[in-house]
């Protein structure tokens, strides 16, 4: 999906300059513990799926909605695993773009039925289901490495 229309009216304003923006991430898990990683393709890293919250919209919803949106999946949405912002979470995309996001990460598993993940082929173009073992093996994000290991903790712990 391309960008929203309200951000998209931002940028004509601002061009390129830095903008500071809410987003959501959702790290979905299987039955045996593995993260579901995607790779974006805009940049070609892999991470948890998600996006901009839009205005007016919860960020528990636009997890849902991100996730129908790129992967076709519906999820459930389980908890809260943290909010997380910081240098490592600015990204300078290939068309100049500057973004800082503060990412609130949210725990989730695949809803009953929803099949397995289909990329949409524009925001996201492959994905894989990752133990945590496997993680390192994968060119990530800048953020991915300091968030991951917490929401694989999350896991195993509300999984019980």
């Amino acid at each position: 999906m391309p960008m929203s229309p309200f951000l998209a009216s931002l940028r004509k304003k601002i061009g390129n300059d830095l903008l500071m923006l809410p987003s959501v991430s959702g790290f979905v898990f299987d039955d045996e513990g593995r993260l579901l990683l995607a790779r974006h393709g805009d940049v070609g890293l892999w991470a948890a799926p998600g996006g901009g919250v839009d205005p007016d919209e919860r960020p528990e919803a636009a997890v849902v909605r991100e996730l129908r949106e790129e992967l076709g999946v519906e999820i459930e949405v389980r908890g809260l695993i943290g909010v997380y912002g910081g240098p490592e979470f600015r990204t300078r995309y290939p068309n100049g773009h500057q973004v800082a996001y503060v990412i609130a990460a949210y725990g989730c598993a695949l809803a009953p039925g929803s099949g397995e993940p289909r990329p949409d082929g524009d925001e996201i173009n492959d994905y894989r289901w990752v133990s945590e073992s496997e993680l390192p093996g994968y060119e990530t994000t800048a953020w991915t490495p300091g968030v991951a290991p917490t929401a694989f903790a999350w896991w195993r712990e509300q999984a019980r």
